[in-house]
């Protein structure tokens, strides 16, 4: 029945080129992955979309759908009903993967689809940026460094939307900024980026595109963590990222060190605190202790065989 449904579009005439709109060809390296993104009209929202691989449309086969995934994991496909773009990846390219469709299905007429060619080299692609997916911030500004080999008029578009050729522009109210000081380096400047930004575009150098895709987001609050490894490490994180870390022992083995200190400081201050007690006690003894006085008298003694001066009497005391 598809077959059937192809023919019939072919010999109608309806090509469908108009319904969706993609890149027409990007150059990758072998065994690399690239994303292409489809966009669809909004009345397309709720119909399986798919990637057919071949040449001819005639004779393409399906690779993966948006109801049935591809259970060797070459082909993986997502649909953004929001921004009415589907993307298909293709993972592990070699050179005999080469031509493909972006395809929305028709339950009752023959299905909309549009051609697109990859370039697969071993070499350096032709046009090819550092990361197909960046991430900028709300309010702030995103750089996006395209890698070229030819001296061909740049441009930097937004699928489906108006391009920047010049060193300025604007898209979407987003201003832009290009030059080319560095050899072979097309360099993009967004400033003043809103949420409303996000989205996929193209760097684009004559008939080879490469598709970026900008995710705009509130910049995150910075915050500090730390985690305990099993290797005996604490590791801090700010933001999800290692900053530093330190071995726990010789933290333990400070800590210890000084508790020790703690305690003989302690110690030393408990005994002399019971010295000086013991010594407020032994005075508080003395002061109460009771005095006894002796009276002191002279007893004189009278021998019947000797008379003694007065002055030689013996003293007594009691």
């Amino acid at each position: 029945m598809a077959l059937y449904l192809r023919i019939l579009y072919i010999i109608t005439g309806l090509t469908g080129v108009h319904s969706i709109t993609t890149v027409s060809k990007v150059s990758v390296k072998t065994g690399k992955s690239i994303s292409i993104p489809c966009l669809y009209g909004s009345q397309y929202k709720n119909h399986v979309k798919y990637l057919c691989e071949g040449p001819k449309w005639r004779f393409c086969r399906d690779v993966v759908k948006t109801n049935k995934a591809d259970p060797s994991g070459k082909y993986s496909i997502s649909d953004d009903k929001r921004q009415f773009i589907f993307t298909v990846t293709i993972n592990n390219l070699t050179n005999k993967n080469t031509d493909y469709w972006c395809v929305v299905e028709i339950s009752n007429g023959p299905d909309y689809g549009v051609h697109f060619q990859l370039s697969v080299t071993r070499g350096t692609p032709r046009l090819y940026v550092d990361h197909q997916r960046i991430t900028g911030y709300v309010e702030e500004n995103i750089t996006i460094r395209c890698h070229h080999s030819n001296s061909g008029e740049m441009k930097w578009c937004r699928l489906g939307r108006n391009c920047v050729t010049g060193s300025s522009g604007s898209i979407d109210g987003a201003a832009v900024t290009a030059h080319m000081r560095d050899p072979n380096v097309f360099t993009v400047t967004m400033s003043g980026l809103k949420s409303e930004d996000s989205g996929w575009y193209l760097c684009a150098e004559g008939d080879i595109q490469i598709p970026v895709y900008l995710n705009v987001t509130e910049k995150p609050i910075t915050t500090t963590a730390h985690t305990f490894t099993g290797d005996g490490t604490i590791t801090t994180l700010k933001n999800g990222q290692q900053r530093a870390s330190f071995d726990v022992k010789i933290f333990i083995i400070r800590l210890s060190v000084l508790m020790c200190f703690v305690i003989v400081v302690l110690f030393i201050w408990l005994i002399l605190r019971r010295k000086q007690s013991k010594a407020d006690s032994s005075a508080t003894a003395m002061v109460d202790q009771e005095v006894i006085y002796a009276n002191v008298g002279n007893i004189r003694r009278t021998s019947p065989e000797m008379s003694l001066p007065e002055s030689d009497g013996e003293i007594m005391y009691s």
